[in-house]
This record gives C-alpha cells, sequence and structure tokens, in this order.
C-alpha cells in the first residue's frame, strides 16, 4: 500500500511538472515542427511535379471561377516549335541557361533603374506561378525566393521552360502556348512560325492589356527585338540547356 501511495504520488507530480514547463520552449517547439513540415512538403511538391505536370494553378484556378471557363492544353517540349522557347527566353529571361534561379546582373540593373522594370527569372515566374499567387507582398516573395533555388536543384532547364510556357497567361482566360496558338493563329505550338512566336512571347508581360492579333507598334518593335534575341541566344550558345 505504501508502495502504490508512492507511485501515485510521484505520477502526480511528474504530471505537475509537466504542467509548469515553460510555454515559450513548447510553442517554439510546435512552430519548428510546423515549419519543418511546410519545407517537407514544398519539397515534396516540387519533386512530384518534377515528373508530374501540375493539374492547375492558383491563377488559372482564380480565372476560371471569374470567367466560367478557360482554354489550357498542356503539350510536352517536344510538341513545342523550338523558336517558341527561344522567344520566351529571350523576352524573359535571356541568361536563362547561365544562372541558378537569379540573374543577379538584372537585379541589379533593375535597382540602378530605381525598379521601374521587373528582374524575375522564368524560374521565379514558374515557382509563382506553379506554389504560390500572383500579386506583390513580401510573404510571397520571401516563398518565392525560397523556393526557387530548390526547383532549380530538382528540375531539369527544359522541364523549368516547359512548365512556364504550359501555365503562363497568354491572354485573358487562356493558359499555355498551345491554346494561345490555336486562339490567335489556328495552328498548334508545334507549328508556330518565328515571327509569331515572337509575337506571342511580346506580350508575356502584360497578356491582358497586350494583343496578339492586333499589336501596337510598340508590341510590334518588341516582337522584332525578339526575333532577333532568338536567333542570337541560339547562335552563342544561351539555348543550349533546353535545346537538344
Amino acid at each position: 500500500m505504501v508502495r502504490t501511495a508512492a507511485r501515485k504520488s510521484s505520477k502526480k507530480k511528474s504530471k505537475a511538472s509537466k504542467s509548469k514547463r515553460p510555454l515559450i520552449p513548447r510553442i517554439r517547439r510546435w512552430v519548428t515542427r510546423a515549419a519543418l513540415g511546410v519545407v517537407a512538403f514544398i519539397i515534396g511538391l516540387v519533386l512530384l511535379y518534377s515528373v508530374v505536370n501540375p493539374p492547375v494553378t492558383h491563377t488559372i484556378w482564380s480565372e476560371w471561377r471569374r470567367l466560367g471557363k478557360v482554354e489550357r492544353d498542356w503539350v510536352p517540349i517536344e510538341e513545342i516549335a523550338p523558336v517558341m522557347g527561344r522567344s520566351a527566353v529571350a523576352a524573359e529571361d535571356a541568361n536563362f541557361c547561365l544562372h541558378w534561379g537569379f540573374d543577379v546582373e538584372a537585379i541589379r540593373d533593375a535597382l540602378e533603374d530605381g525598379g521601374s522594370r521587373g528582374a524575375s527569372t522564368i524560374t521565379q515566374q514558374v515557382v509563382k506561378n506553379v506554389f504560390l499567387w500572383q500579386g506583390r507582398s513580401w510573404v510571397r516573395k520571401a516563398l518565392e525566393t525560397s523556393i526557387t533555388p530548390v526547383v532549380e536543384i530538382f528540375w531539369s532547364k527544359q522541364r523549368i521552360l516547359e512548365v512556364y510556357l504550359n501555365v503562363a497567361e497568354t491572354g485573358q482566360g487562356v493558359f499555355g502556348v498551345e491554346a494561345a496558338a490555336q486562339r490567335y493563329y489556328g495552328t498548334s505550338a508545334a507549328k508556330m512560325s518565328p515571327v509569331q512566336a515572337a509575337r506571342l512571347a511580346a506580350i508575356l508581360p502584360s497578356p491582358r492589356n497586350r494583343s496578339v492579333t492586333d499589336p501596337s507598334v510598340r508590341t510590334r518593335r518588341r516582337a522584332a527585338s525578339i526575333l532577333d534575341g532568338a536567333a542570337t541566344i541560339r547562335a552563342d550558345g544561351r539555348a543550349d540547356c533546353f535545346e537538344d
């Protein structure tokens, strides 16, 4: 009886001591576990999407809710005209094959210009489109900055470009170059001409405000510059990382 009473007393003391443990260390442990869980989830998603095509993105879902429908046809990069890939890279990230997710030179130039132009790489845009959401906020930018190197580690450059060309918004309710080629040119992404590819790439920064079928003088000039840029990166080897 004495031993039993002693055991009960020790158990009560143990429970009491546990309940008296400082709250802050416990909260820290919970936060740490939650953070590790989020990191593990993101890495798992990055690994999954390295071989599985993302079924939907936040932007596509948002536009579907707003418009009631969207146009999107996923095609492998082998079924996209190589000039389309080169045009997109020339327009959005000419040093795509040379960096690890961040173009330091472009960031420096953007800062010198007072932040009037963007410096996001294609990898960063893929991270934003596939894993995050649109809009400007420090939280989204911090997440984008954290996830970008992970994508660069586990995805090939060809995979990054393939996903970009399939999820990029190419018009109101239109996503990906295949849907855009069918809507604007009545052809497939595989059969787009260099001029068509350049004009499509020219609207990528602002697809809702720029027209492929009725391009402004500014869009035409940008398309002509992209056409030259696509030829340049092919000649100097800056397209080698995504072309066989």
